[in-house]
């Protein structure tokens, strides 16, 4: 922890020495208020970083938030989400500039409510997931991005009820087309797949894909307590890191800060200046870190920024 000599407010930067700023993007989001630009962004993942057992944003880190805000200390969010599955814990929360979804694969820009994407699957890389999945009695969802920015997920039968469940607690709204995977259109945008099955079968499915130049696969406990893992695959080219450095530049930040718990935070943590932790980290994202902070469940990273930016 930081003491209190080292506990500091949020640097910040003439307008006038910034050359490369593009200026309006800043005023699309408001980063001009008074004269002087936020020098850092903070960048937080969401499961396991800054929301709660209960995949919720605390009241208490909810405050902390718009303090945040207050204050002109500018955040987002870099997650392995789509925004669909993010958009019901952030509202409220003032998350106002882009965010990275699908662990960068894609960038959301909320003034202009449109994605700009990174790297898509070829349909010999879907054609080689689908049948990993497949072959270990799982059913891989494979996500489009459509024409109109919104995204349709397509799937063979479902095979457990784990799937049902998902389909109708995260796919099953009006705000996501959910298709039979034989109505997969020839030429769709193909961002990324994922699959829920126990830990057995996600191993095997995360080997296969190991076999393949061009893939990248995270894996990760989809209820905590329970048997069940996730696995999301997406093309190699994009990843947390890049859309950190894309936010960064677009936006014309000097320094990035973030959190996160799991290995697609590892290249997140290459592109930052500072990275932090929680105590409920993978051993490997711990040694990366900064430092390592308080747990995920007992509002360890709100309480980490409210002595760092001196909110209280």
């Amino acid at each position: 922890m930081l003491s209190d000599g080292d506990a500091y407010p949020a640097p910040r930067w003439p307008i006038s020495s910034v050359d490369c700023i593009a200026g309006s993007q800043r005023r699309n989001y408001g980063l001009e208020p008074h004269g002087m630009l936020p020098m850092e962004l903070v960048v937080f993942d969401l499961d396991g970083t800054l929301l709660n057992r209960a995949s919720e944003i605390s009241a208490y880190t909810g405050d902390t938030l718009r303090m945040l805000a207050e204050r002109d200390i500018a955040y987002t969010v870099a997650t392995g989400r789509t925004l669909h599955g993010a958009r019901a814990v952030l509202e409220g929360h003032r998350f106002r500039l882009p965010q990275a979804y699908k662990n960068g694969v894609m960038i959301w820009h909320p003034a202009e409510k449109q994605f700009s994407s990174r790297a898509m699957l070829t349909p010999n890389e879907l054609e080689s997931v689908v049948r990993a999945c497949i072959d270990q009695g799982i059913t891989p969802f494979v996500f489009t991005l459509d024409e109109d920015d919104q995204s349709t997920v397509y799937h063979p039968p479902l095979r457990s009820r784990i799937e049902h469940e998902l389909v109708r607690t995260y796919y099953g709204s009006d705000q996501m087309r959910v298709l039979g995977l034989d109505e997969l259109p020839t030429d769709a945008s193909l961002t990324h797949i994922n699959a829920i099955g126990v830990r057995d079968e996600i191993d095997a499915v995360l080997r296969s894909v190991r076999d393949e130049p061009h893939l990248v696969a995270y894996s990760g406990v989809a209820l905590e307590g329970h048997q069940w893992r996730w696995i999301d695959v997406h093309h190699s080219d994009a990843s947390k890191g890049g859309a950190v450095r894309t936010l960064k530049e677009l936006l014309g930040f000097q320094r990035v800060i973030c959190f996160g718990d799991s290995d697609n935070d590892l290249s997140m943590f290459e592109a930052a200046d500072e990275c932090y932790a929680p105590d409920n980290a993978a051993d490997a994202i711990k040694s990366a870190a900064t430092a390592v902070i308080g747990h995920h469940d007992e509002d360890g990273i709100a309480r980490f920024l409210r002595e760092r930016f001196q909110l209280d």
